[in-house]
């Protein structure tokens, strides 16, 4: 999978132009504020996600305009395919291939791509929304309907939780609990299953990185941790037996606090290091060790799902992690198209295009 062209118009602060990438590695450098960061935000945006650094749509364009538009050539599945984005305040839309989309989770699964930014070398070290997003984002563009499974189960949680900080001025409403219950238990089974599938793949393959890392003097080790006692091997029902008992269990506490304290939205990502947590004892090497070996697993089971690899964006980590680190990353990615932002290009790279003032200039 690869890009063969990109457009733009109107987004951020880039130029209105076109790009077209080298088939290997692209290195897009330039001093901060240039627009390197925002390259790499509309690359993702053609996975059909939100970008990845939480902006709202409206942002995404350009100051004083209405609207922007993205548009993207490129090789997958066999086959050149193309997508073009519109982005208004509030509201993108997508056309694929000369086909236009009702909704831009119909593009998901269409173009791969792996994004690893500064701001995942604290995955280990931040609170368990981080992971979970980090797995959900990975489950996504391997199985586009997990993005509806979650747009339903958020759904049927905040009703949940409304309705928990109503029933204490109406005990009429307790009544109505038991059936938000069945709801929650039977989206939430179907993602804690995906979750505990798709960790079967990813503790092996992470492993694997991190030993390569660490020449073998340490061994890594996931696992998923469930509020609710979900775990492998359990089949769906009975993940959703498991979920509903704890909700069920935990009504008079949850309408005390206002809110649903267990479910797949409370779950976590254990990261273990020679059996110790990564996050209470490990240094900040082995910290960042363990994110380069999930990232690197996260490409390798998505190319796996694909049959091809995807595109790799690297935003400004390669002055994060040492020479070692980088390296070892650089090794890895072999054979695939990357893009990596930097201040500082080096001389191991041939493929180099600079970003001033978001304007795109080639080196001769």
């Amino acid at each position: 999978m690869y890009i063969k062209k990109l457009t733009f118009k109107n987004y951020r602060n880039l130029e209105n132009a076109s790009f077209e990438p080298f088939d290997g590695v692209n290195v897009i450098y330039g001093d901060n504020a240039q627009g390197k960061t925002n390259m790499l935000e509309m690359i993702w945006l053609f996975t059909g996600g939100r970008s990845f650094r939480g902006s709202k749509d409206g942002e995404l364009i350009r100051f004083g305009e209405k609207s922007a538009l993205i548009g993207a050539e490129f090789y997958a599945a066999g086959r050149e395919q193309t997508i073009e984005i519109t982005i208004n305040p509030g509201k993108r839309s997508a056309v694929q291939n000369g086909v236009a989309k009702g909704y831009m989770s119909q593009i998901i699964g269409t173009f791969c791509c792996v994004i690893f930014s500064p701001d995942h070398l604290q995955l280990i070290k931040s609170g368990p929304e981080e992971r979970r997003s980090f797995i959900d984002g990975a489950l996504c563009q391997i199985k586009p309907q997990y993005a509806v499974m979650l747009s339903r189960y958020r759904r049927i949680l905040n009703e949940r939780n409304a309705l928990l900080k109503d029933i204490p001025r109406h005990r009429e409403l307790i009544d109505t609990l038991d059936i938000w219950d069945e709801k929650l238990s039977f989206e939430g089974a179907k993602i804690a299953a995906e979750r505990l599938k798709y960790m079967t793949r990813l503790s092996p393959a992470a492993s694997g990185y991190y030993s390569g890392i660490s020449d073998k003097r340490e061994v890594l080790s996931l696992s998923y941790k469930s509020t609710f006692g979900a775990e492998a091997g359990m089949s769906t029902a009975e993940i959703k037996q498991q979920l509903l008992n704890s909700l069920i269990k935990r009504q008079n506490d949850d309408i005390y606090c206002g809110f649903t304290g267990s479910g797949v939205h409370r779950d976590d990502i254990a990261a273990k290091i020679d059996n110790k947590s990564a996050r209470s004892f490990g240094s900040q090497g082995q910290q960042r060790s363990t994110v380069l070996s999930l990232k690197l697993a996260e490409a390798q089971i998505l190319g796996e799902e694909q049959n091809e690899p995807p595109v790799i964006l690297l935003d400004d980590v390669l002055s994060e992690l040492d020479p070692k680190r980088q390296g070892y990353l650089i090794n890895k990615l072999d054979n695939r198209q990357v893009f990596i932002t930097c201040c500082e290009p080096s001389n191991q790279f041939k493929n180099i295009v600079r970003l001033s003032g978001g304007a795109i200039i080639y080196n001769k």
